[in-house]
């Protein structure tokens, strides 16, 4: 038996439009918010070595790749990963970096577990809802995830997870980008830190 407190929250999430996230974010990927990842089992954040921005590292059935959180572009890939660290395994969930992240073990949030940041230091709050499961939406509020009033205030509804199963959604620990993965692709947000 549900409370009229749930009945109403989960009436709010269910009538709530996808919308844009509110500014300082702004995507990352151009035209068009995702990139296509067939086969996404998870991502990991790490800082780019020589700029100190945002890098995410993507660990898919088809490879490896990192993308530059500031750009879009990616920065590396590695199609044949050695099958003995592809997947993310122990105790903290790292695979080896690549590219500019050669040498670092990499945190992997996704189909193996683990999880992102769901909060900024300046106040944003990122939760995962599922009004309708098996569907997920994705909301960003600034309100500590309480999502009071009407969305398109203090929270915003900003992804709708109905075509693939979602993987893992946050912030990267800079608390300047905002990742979303599916099974099939990846979104992410990013603001200047």
């Amino acid at each position: 038996m549900f409370t009229d407190y749930e009945v109403q929250l989960r009436e709010r999430f269910l009538a709530a439009p996808v919308s844009p996230a509110p500014a300082p974010w702004r995507p990352v990927f151009h035209p068009r918010p995702t990139v296509p990842i067939g086969g996404l089992l998870g991502i990991g954040f790490a800082p780019d070595p020589a700029a100190g921005h945002d890098l995410v590292m993507v660990v898919s059935q088809g490879g490896h790749g990192v993308f530059d959180t500031t750009t879009g572009k990616l920065r590396a890939r590695d199609r044949d990963p050695d099958p003995d660290v592809s997947d993310p395994v122990g105790p903290l969930l790292t695979c080896p970096g690549l590219g500019p992240l050669a040498g670092a073990q990499i945190r992997i949030a996704g189909l193996h577990g683990g999880g992102l940041h769901a909060t900024t230091d300046d106040g944003w709050s990122l939760d995962v809802v599922s009004p309708d499961w098996p569907h997920h939406r994705v909301l960003l509020s600034t309100d500590g995830g309480l999502c009071h009033g009407p969305a398109g205030g203090v929270w915003w509804h900003i992804h709708h997870t109905s075509h693939a199963p979602l993987r893992t959604a946050g912030f990267s620990p800079t608390g300047h980008t905002l990742a979303v993965a599916t099974a099939t692709d990846l979104t992410l947000l990013t603001r200047a830190p």
